[in-house]
């Protein structure tokens, strides 16, 4: 029996501002709520979000989630869970006393999640599949809370292409494997694709951000590559298997620098399709860890990585802080965001129980599902 939402297909819209205000239009309820491109979810008795724990009767989503304004995603958990005290610092969110960041969805044991105001840190895991499983659950999220006009980022690190470590990349386009801007799914059976934008307003605000500091590294925007693999899907000559030669690799990297691709990762492309399906404004902003026209492996010391990591985190600071209208005003101190973390008790505000019987399902199905 054939199936039609009724939705237009923005993956046919060829003049991305034309497209950006149909999206608008369309994905989006008068108030900046969101609209689902599904029609299922509202005859669900209840939607288990299994890979966040949370379910949409289980928990006070609304409670919990709708004052969020900013979600930031990035790969491991270790990463946004410092994220999110960085963040807690920056916009000067304090937590009571003896208290910390609780882990909301701990019981999935694949993603974590930190709520700090308003905003989200939540690691994405790697690659196209895990990253596009977290972003399905954090928009249908979105619309279950009642969040209004939410921006997306993604944190993470790249490899360069003429681009030496430590330098910051803003994604302008994702691009597949032949290089073309589409996330290419196969839905029963059928091919379908669909565009992977990033919002060029956001873009250019955010390199007008890096414009006004002083920095000792260059922030950039350009084309990235997203691929399937670590090792062979990026031309590296230190995996398992390698059945080319460093000619040959070498001419592919000069190939993709040629075709204005300035960096390499793994998740860009689903982030980029996803958000652009469902309307939300993203941007992807990663460091680059090593130039690839120059070798595959990371030789820079770790103290140095580290130092690096925080480049984009900075800036997606400074672009919350100026959106929340927080300029001119300090952030609290290092020693007053670094003590939360002796403290004993998970900080449980996060947590609204809608119905403990409903938790305890969604807990369990969360705990066994594969």
């Amino acid at each position: 029996m054939a199936f039609n939402t009724n939705v237009y297909d923005i993956s046919e819209e060829k003049d991305s501002n034309v497209s950006r205000s149909k999206i608008t239009h369309l994905l989006r309820y008068s108030d900046g709520t969101i609209k689902l491109r599904n029609p299922h979810i509202e005859l669900m008795d209840q939607d288990i979000l299994y890979h966040l724990a949370l379910g949409s009767e289980s928990h006070d989503l609304v409670e919990m989630f709708s004052d969020v304004k900013f979600v930031c995603i990035g790969g491991t958990p270790k990463r946004m869970e410092e994220f999110a005290y960085f963040i807690m610092k920056e916009i000067g969110h304090k937590l009571p006393t003896g208290t910390l960041l609780q882990d909301i969805s701990q019981h999935s044991y694949r993603y974590s999640m930190y709520k700090v105001g308003p905003v989200l840190s939540i690691s994405h895991g790697m690659g196209i599949p895990s990253i596009s499983i977290l972003l399905h659950e954090i928009i249908k999220l979105m619309y279950h809370a009642k969040v209004r006009n939410p921006v997306f980022f993604r944190i993470g690190t790249c490899g360069g292409i003429g681009i030496e470590g430590g330098n910051v990349i803003i994604t302008d386009e994702a691009l597949n494997a032949e290089l073309k801007p589409f996330l290419e799914l196969t839905i029963l059976g059928k091919k379908v694709r669909r565009s992977a934008q990033l919002d060029k307003s956001l873009n250019r605000e955010l390199l007008a951000l890096t414009e006004e500091r002083d920095v000792p590294y260059q922030t950039v925007s350009g084309k990235t590559l997203c691929t399937d693999d670590f090792y062979e899907g990026q031309g590296r000559l230190d995996g398992a298997f390698c059945e080319y030669s460093e000619k040959e690799k070498l001419e592919y990297i000069h190939h993709l620098h040629k075709h204005g691709v300035t960096n390499i990762e793994m998740e860009s492309l689903a982030f980029a399709a996803l958000t652009h399906h469902s309307g939300i404004p993203a941007a992807v902003i990663c460091v680059s860890l090593l130039d690839r026209l120059k070798g595959d492996q990371v030789s820079a010391p770790k103290e140095v990585l580290n130092e690096w990591q925080l480049r984009p985190q900075k800036l997606i600071a400074r672009f919350i802080r100026r959106r929340l209208g927080l300029e001119g005003t300090s952030p609290i101190t290092t020693h007053d965001s670094l003590s939360l973390l002796t403290a004993s008790t998970v900080h449980s505000a996060t947590l609204r129980v809608k119905s403990p019987r409903r938790m305890h399902i969604v807990q369990q199905e969360s705990e066994s599902y594969d």
